[in-house]
């Protein structure tokens, strides 16, 4: 009987070509395991995430300081929910800490005592938990500082900024739950604090203190909501968003500073692995040895000392944890006469702008930020390559100016302490804190303003001119000059390599026509145009490739100086550069 061949590997195999069975396929030098996962989910392809390139500059660092941060809040959290109770029942504390025994209190403040004294590393681990909480929100602000000061929000990162944003506030929601759930007097005035607050918004304000508290103040529901929200539905909000952020800081690959071949369409750096992950681990564990170092060092919330909440004490001199200083502060500095009866109910603003207004409208300016200066600047492109701050005078001022204003807050958390500690009239502090709120971000404005301009000049006059050498050198007609040293190529280009900012009406033309008459601009583009102005009018211009070359070129120290530059030459020799040739000359230092 004649076996007829099947298929196409018996036709293969009898005219002799040989086949690859997927067993031949696999590679033998990969663990069975790795193979099998492989050919029914496709692991390998997660490993090309491994080659993915990341710049290396310590300011990165401050990112990784508040992920590392809040893995040991996590981490130290797990191990406090074994023996913390969420819960106001109350009881006889009869624990190790003899100054307290046979004082009635919570049973949440009782078990925060016994984890401190009674739980072995209690202590320890508590005061880790609090102090990670604290770096992570300080991590926070300076990488939110570091992204802002460079522009790093830029298109097409503008969602990855709200993310942050977002996270930022999450994580001040978290700390005040966190801190309010041990029920010391310290914590438990924090909470009364909170129910001023709400109760303050007009007309839902009563209402909203019912929902939260579970009727009147305090009653014994809000330690468990406030312990349900701590542990469960903000961490998981947390990771959630964290997760995302990294997640895009993959997808749009990293920021990098300005530098000899780096541009927008490349990344210079250490791949994730094996550098970047080697580097990474190492520094989570500096973190967190840093922080059990100053856990074991630093007494921090030292409930022991406030004794249990009780609704008629108030502890005095107390303050919150600093990432609410700006609206303890407001709240202090904000005038009593604004409050007003009307149709027999009392209205206080001042509670309610600096409470529940003033909180969230920070976020929502910082959210909106980088779309703002993108319809004033008009600027569409992607921006992978980072700003210098000095570049950038004007988005450099703001942000301090805004730094200003949350120091005056600060300060005014404390203005009750100034005045005692410095035998000071308190109301005197208030009204010059009053002024100096209004008067310090004008005056940081136009200082650093001015400063980022001057130092863009600097480097300017150091691209041209060089540096100073300290030698003379005598002509042959018997003048005398300072030789400078050219810049290298290296060292010129994180001077040179930042494009002109100009205002919109030299990129898209005047405001008026050739007969003088204002262009029928709506009210929109009016304010676009005029905060264009506002943003770019005083700038210094990035040294050209012909400014460069006329330097070189009469090689004396003020050879490209516009006052010496005889009949408007300079004016002739900046209109005469095109922008295209400006790009080749940049481009071609960079191929260099």
């Amino acid at each position: 009987m004649t076996t007829i061949p099947q298929g196409a590997d018996a036709v293969r195999e009898q005219s002799g070509v040989e086949t690859e069975t997927a067993t031949d396929a696999a590679d033998p030098k990969l663990p069975p395991p790795l193979v099998w996962a492989d050919e029914r989910l496709g692991v390998a392809k997660g490993f090309g995430l491994f080659k993915k390139v990341f710049p290396d500059h310590w300011s990165f660092l401050l990112g990784e300081i508040a992920m590392y941060s809040m893995i040991i809040c996590l981490i130290t959290g797990t191990f406090l929910t074994f023996w913390f109770v969420p819960s106001m029942g109350h009881v006889i504390y009869d624990g190790s800490f003899v100054p307290l025994k046979g004082v009635g209190m919570s049973e949440a403040y009782a078990s925060t005592l016994d984890i401190s004294f009674d739980i072995k590393g209690g202590l320890l681990i508590r005061q880790l938990h609090h102090w990670a909480a604290l770096i992570f929100i300080v991590g926070i602000a300076l990488h939110v500082a570091r992204v802002f000061f460079t522009g790093a929000f830029r298109k097409p990162r503008e969602l990855n900024w709200v993310i942050g944003t977002v996270l930022s506030l999450l994580a001040i929601v978290e700390g005040f739950a966190g801190y309010s759930l041990p029920d010391d007097l310290l914590s438990g005035t924090g909470i009364r604090a909170m129910n001023g607050f709400v109760s303050s918004a007009p007309v839902i304000g009563t209402y909203m203190t019912f929902f939260i508290f579970g009727g009147q103040f305090p009653g014994e529901l809000i330690i468990p909501r406030l312990y349900i929200a701590h542990v469960l539905l903000l961490p998981a909000l947390l990771v959630g968003l964290f997760a995302v952020h990294i997640f895009l800081v993959f997808w749009h690959k990293h920021t990098q500073y300005p530098g000899p071949g780096r541009t927008n369409n490349n990344v210079v750096g250490f791949p994730l692995l094996p550098v970047y992950t080697a580097k990474a681990g190492g520094f989570f564990f500096i973190v967190f040895g840093i922080t059990a170092l100053i856990s074991a060092t630093v007494t921090i919330n030292a409930v022991w000392a406030y004794g249990p909440y009780d609704p008629g004490q108030v502890t005095a001199g107390s303050q919150p944890d600093f990432y609410m200083w700006f609206s303890d502060g407001a709240l202090r500095l904000l005038p009593g006469w604004m409050e007003f009866n009307l149709f027999g109910y009392t209205f206080a603003p001042q509670i309610f702008l600096g409470s529940l207004v003033l909180l969230p409208l920070v976020f929502v300016i910082m959210g909106v930020y980088p779309f703002v200066e993108r319809w004033i600047t008009g600027d569409q492109r992607e921006h992978h390559v980072l700003d210098r701050p000095r570049n950038a005078p004007v988005r450099t001022a703001v942000g301090a100016a805004a730094i200003s204003m949350y120091l005056v807050l600060a300060i005014a958390t404390i203005n009750d302490i100034i005045a005692i500690k410095l035998h000071l009239s308190i109301n005197d502090i208030t009204v010059a804190l009053r002024v100096l709120f209004f008067l310090a971000p004008v005056v940081t404005f136009m200082l650093v303003k001015r400063l980022c301009l001057s130092l863009q000049r600097a480097d300017r006059d150091l691209v041209l001119h060089g540096t100073e050498t300290g030698r003379i050198m005598r002509t042959p007609e018997g003048r005398f000059y300072e030789v400078h040293e050219e810049l290298s190529e290296h060292d010129r280009w994180h001077l040179v390599q930042h494009d002109a900012q100009r205002p919109l009406s030299l990129t898209a033309g005047p405001d008026t026509d050739e007969y003088g008459v204002d262009k029928p601009y709506g009210m929109l583009e009016s304010v676009r145009r005029k905060l264009s102005e506002f943003y770019f009018k005083d700038r210094v211009e990035p040294v050209t490739p012909s400014e460069l070359a006329a330097a070189h070129h009469h090689g004396e120290h003020d050879a490209v100086s516009q006052e010496s530059l005889p009949g408007g030459q300079a004016e002739s020799i900046e209109e005469s550069v095109d922008r295209a040739d400006v790009t080749a000359g940049r481009r071609s230092d960079q191929q260099r």
